[in-house]
């Protein structure tokens, strides 16, 4: 399904976006390092709160499904720049999850955060390490965001030599059935 999506420019390094659909109108701005006023989100913000808001959506979808209270359940994300080329290098990402929940239910709606579609868009080189906090774990069971990071650095290490293997095998299987 498509979604279409205007733009339009409206000076002073700002945009105008409408969301067909609904005909909701977001502004953005040049940030103030990029020699905007800063006044709005800029759009690499908007790429940032889209894996925030993404990852909260599907959570929402599980548990609502599921009938889990989700009172609580927030957010808080940093977008971090690199430059040459300008580009978004991480966004490391603070899930806020809601007390009460059973092993089976974090397991289950820590997938569905992981599993967004944002999040699986986004460059592989964008570093996005995500950490689950609940109110009720023992200060043991909450992982740091140097944890996090080294996690997620790892599972990206671990699925790209899976793909390489994967791709390497599919080559063999096309070259011998020839």
């Amino acid at each position: 399904m498509a979604v279409e999506i205007t733009g339009k420019y409206i000076g002073n390094l700002k945009t105008e976006l409408a969301h067909g659909p609904s005909g909701t109108m977001i502004r953005t701005a040049a940030p103030v390092d990029n020699q905007g006023d800063g006044s709005s989100f800029s759009p690499t913000d908007l790429a940032a709160a889209s894996l925030g808001a993404c990852m909260l959506t599907l959570i929402a979808i599980v548990g609502e499904r599921d009938g889990i209270d989700l009172t609580d359940l927030s957010f808080r994300l940093e977008k971090h720049m690199a430059s040459n080329p300008r580009r978004i290098s991480a966004i490391p990402v603070t899930v806020q999850m809601p007390p009460g929940l059973t092993p089976e239910q974090r397991k289950k709606l820590e997938n569905a955060a992981l599993t967004c579609p944002v999040h699986k868009s986004l460059s592989p080189e964008i570093d996005k390490p995500v950490e689950f906090v609940y109110a009720d774990a023992p200060a043991s069971a909450k992982m740091s965001m140097t944890e996090a990071r080294r996690v997620s650095k790892d599972l990206r290490q671990s699925l790209e030599g899976r793909i390489q293997s994967d791709s390497a095998d599919l080559i063999r299987e096309d070259r011998d059935s020839r």
